[in-house]
């Protein structure tokens, strides 16, 4: 009985297990075994990453943004619940590593604008060389931190200890954790010697501007030997260039290029692009070796700061690079917009003096200044390239000239009055010279106004004169030294080539070297020493040697007999005087001077 019971199950078992029924009900079941099993495994795999203790559970959280770190040396990662949901929303696209600092280029995650907040709380770490030990990182304050483009701000950190690397990051000193960038997303630096630091459109082409292409001074190169490279997609992972142009011309450290055809017609889908310049060498008349420059350079259009639109150009405008001249340049905004001067461009070489500061309060005064920040050190002649054209869309004449430098109209002779009907300056002065050679009924070429420094020295003074350099500085050496000029810039040639003083004309066009009775620049180049010490400390000019090097110790660009340590001689007060011209002083007093208290407009 029991084996045919048993037979007569078996069958029903077997007429039941054909039935569409049965069918779906084994699939489900062995589909939840698999699952169960495969969910068994992740755990057990999880575990060799992941320590499981008593305490909440924390996944290793990894993101290819920027890395938050404490000041507190935690060896655990921590999770985003640590920080109450907190994500710094920034993000470091580059990093360059200069002689005395480290700067980072940072951009908002969600392309959104960076404000002064975003950078409060920040401070700069440095990871240990050893790359397996992670924890071992240290934390400095930030040196500052500034506007850069229409994508980015910059942040300047202290350069890292010998045991650390220059691979640069920053942290929020209130939050309690670490943020780790992902490894495989992170940005190496580049060395100032070597890369491609700005870029901008201009007509058709990309203008870029390198660092490291050793091109003469002075001196217009082949351009057949370089290239314009440009990136697409995400830079800090793949750097790939999907578009190569030739160069069109090259000189010192400007290259232009041809847009690629996809963009020669819509320009604005360049900006915002990476740009590079390539190298090529040649032997024997045969490509040797191809060099792609690094590069933190994105294409900018300078239309994204341009004032409002008005009607017709500024006849006459300015253009200077400092560095740490905010008690200096009131005094000389002021006084050369009496003079008829219309719009300032002041590009600023990493100055920690509150200049900016300074440039809006003159700017809510109504004398229309813009601060432009730029960064790169020793690049004077780029960077008034890059003023050259930033300036075009909105200037007719600009004039580069540095803040100790003063034009000044003495009493002319009748041979010159062709260039005043008085007998000496009124106010809006310069601005009616260089009108005279733009009006539109004249045929001028001329397109450069040459004009004559005169240096002065300390003038006997032992501190900074409270009335300014133009009262206070009166002695000076007798001859001049070299010119100023302000240009026409839609006469500039295309390599925007210039060595400081002048630029480069395009054929046909020519310069006038005004007389000296007609007008002269005081240059206040030598003033007392606390001023002129801050003066030998550095220099922004790429092509002329610094002080402190052993470097043409003849030229005229160095302080004659002072070599190449700042140390103040005995008598630097007397020093530079040859001939007391108290002319410019006088002519301040009488015309700028209140009337009522005797100030003068940058004493109110």
């Amino acid at each position: 009985m029991k084996s045919s019971d048993q037979r007569r199950k078996r069958k029903r078992f077997l007429r039941q297990s054909d039935s569409p029924l049965f069918s779906v009900l084994h699939l489900l079941s062995v589909r939840s075994l698999v699952l169960c099993f495969s969910f068994l495994i992740f755990l057990y795999l999880l575990s060799y990453t992941v320590p499981f203790s008593s305490s909440a559970f924390r996944p290793v959280l990894v993101v290819s943004s920027l890395s938050l770190l404490s000041s507190s040396s935690y060896s655990t990662v921590k999770s985003v619940q640590d920080f109450g949901g907190f994500l710094l929303p920034l993000k470091i696209e580059s990093r360059v590593l200069f002689p005395d600092h480290v700067l980072l280029m940072v951009r908002k995650n969600d392309g959104g604008i960076l404000k002064k907040s975003d950078f409060d709380d920040l401070e700069c770490v440095y990871y240990g060389k050893n790359a397996n030990d992670s924890d071992n990182f240290v934390t400095q304050q930030l040196l500052s931190w500034d506007e850069y483009d229409e994508f980015r701000s910059i942040v300047r950190c202290p350069l890292p200890s010998v045991n650390y690397s220059a691979e640069v990051n920053l942290s929020s000193n209130d939050k309690n954790g670490i943020l780790r960038e992902d490894k495989n997303g992170m940005v190496n630096s580049c060395s100032w010697e070597k890369v491609a630091y700005a870029a901008t459109l201009d007509k058709g082409t990309v203008v870029v501007f390198v660092k490291g292409l050793n091109l003469r001074a002075d001196r217009e190169s082949d351009p057949s030997q370089f290239s314009c490279h440009f990136g697409f997609g995400k830079w800090e992972t793949n750097r790939t260039y999907v578009l190569t142009t030739k160069a069109l011309t090259a000189a010192q450290e400007v290259v232009r290029c041809a847009l690629p055809r996809s963009m020669k017609t819509n320009p604005d889908k360049a900006r915002g692009l990476r740009v590079t310049i390539g190298v090529t060498h040649y032997v024997h008349g045969r490509v040797h070796d191809r060099v792609i420059m690094p590069s933190v350079a994105k294409i900018s259009d300078m239309r994204y700061d341009m004032r409002k639109k008005r009607e017709g150009k500024y006849k006459l405008c300015v253009c200077t690079m400092v560095w740490n001249q905010a008690s200096a340049i009131r005094e000389w905004i002021m006084y050369h917009s009496w003079l008829g001067v219309e719009r300032w461009f002041i590009y600023d070489n990493n100055s920690d003096d509150g200049i900016d500061e300074i440039i809006q309060e003159l700017d809510r005064e109504n004398y229309n200044v813009t601060r432009h920040v730029w960064p790169w050190i020793k690049t004077q002649e780029a960077g008034f390239s890059h003023c050259a054209l930033r300036a075009k869309d909105e200037c007719k004449w600009v004039s580069f000239m540095d803040v100790d430098e003063y034009f000044y109209f003495p009493y002319s002779t009748p041979k010159h009055q062709e260039f005043r009907k008085l007998g000496c300056a009124v106010k809006n002065s310069l601005r009616a010279l260089v009108a005279n050679f733009s009006s539109e009924s004249s045929s001028s070429t001329i397109a450069e106004i040459r004009t004559s420094c005169h240096s002065f020295g300390p003038s006997g003074l032992n501190s900074p004169p409270p009335q300014g350099v133009t009262v206070g500085y009166t002695c000076r050496l007798q001859s001049p030294e070299r010119h100023k000029s302000i240009v026409r810039l839609d006469a500039l040639d295309t390599t925007l080539l210039n060595v400081v003083h002048h630029f480069h004309l395009k054929k046909g066009f020519d310069y006038l070297n005004l007389p000296q009775s007609t007008a002269v620049i005081n240059h206040y180049k030598y003033q007392v020493w606390e001023v002129f010490r801050a003066k030998f400390y550095r220099r922004v000019a790429t092509y002329v040697a610094d002080w402190q090097q052993n470097q043409n110790e003849g030229s005229r660009d160095r302080a004659p007999g002072l070599g190449t340590e700042a140390i103040e001689p005995p008598d630097w007060p007397q020093k530079f005087c040859e001939v007391w011209d108290t002319g410019l002083r006088d002519f301040v007093l009488a015309n700028l001077a209140d009337v009522s208290t005797g100030l003068l407009p940058w004493e109110l």
